[in-house]
């Protein structure tokens, strides 16, 4: 392959104390529960060695802070768009307690009354694809689960509510990137989060992640494309050899 193709990494935060009640963690400022913090740690570990030309981060504390502990916040830039969904007068409510006021509430088709439409989500989510597709080169992102969802549909082109499809866990990594030439973008590998003891990939092939198998090879630069492939595929344990 001629071009090295740009990868953009996203980071979920670690949990917070409303991750583990089931309540709705909007624009509420909270910090990092001690789990979080050794979920976030991890998730630097994961991404140790790898280069990024700008790494952008919510300004909200769990993004902030995970991006810090991952070893990244002393380069990082603060982005607003990356904020997590305002969910208004659903902010610190729990599903069950909304669908008994509301039934088949859905926030990736509905949104949120007092807070954001599906469509101003998407509309900040496009704002910051432009910025990184200007750059043409490798990003790092730490935001929030539901903002990161919509960003990966928006990423393909795809309506915001496809994010409903998208789930992520907490410290998760996931990547996006290209197939054959800039024209064609694709989720190169989604929620990877190994680190926080999930089961491991149910498909069991590196394949099925999005990212194909690495050729390791003493002519394989650190930056060239198939060794940052390797680093994703790893981050799996399934660094399978090409045939």
């Amino acid at each position: 392959m001629s071009e090295v193709l740009p990868l953009v990494y996203l980071a979920r935060p670690g949990e917070t104390a409303w991750t583990l009640s089931g309540q709705h963690t909007g624009l509420t400022d909270l910090p990092l529960t001690p789990a979080g913090e050794r979920n976030a740690r991890q998730l630097g570990q994961r991404l140790r060695g790898l280069r990024f030309a700008v790494v952008f981060t919510s300004p909200l504390q769990r993004a902030v802070r995970t991006c810090d502990l991952a070893g990244f916040g002393s380069v990082a830039e603060l982005d607003s768009d990356l904020v997590e969904w305002n969910y208004g007068l659903y902010e610190g409510r729990r599903l069950a307690e909304i669908l008994a006021e509301r039934p088949y509430w859905d926030l990736f088709r509905d949104g949120c009354p007092g807070g954001e439409s599906p469509a101003q989500v998407g509309a900040r989510a496009d704002r910051v694809i432009e910025r990184i597709r200007t750059l043409q080169a490798d990003v790092l992102l730490f935001s929030s689960g539901h903002f990161l969802r919509v960003l990966a549909a928006r990423w393909l082109g795809l309506d915001p509510a496809v994010g409903r499809y998208l789930l992520l866990s907490t410290a998760s990594l996931s990547i996006l990137g290209y197939e054959n030439d800039l024209s064609q973008p694709v989720i190169r590998l989604w929620n990877g989060d190994q680190q926080v003891g999930a089961e491991p990939n149910p498909f069991g092939r590196s394949g099925d992640t999005g990212v194909r198998g690495c050729t390791t090879h003493p002519s394989v630069t650190r930056n060239s494309y198939e060794q940052r492939e390797c680093s994703a595929s790893k981050m799996f344990n399934r660094c399978a050899h090409q045939k």
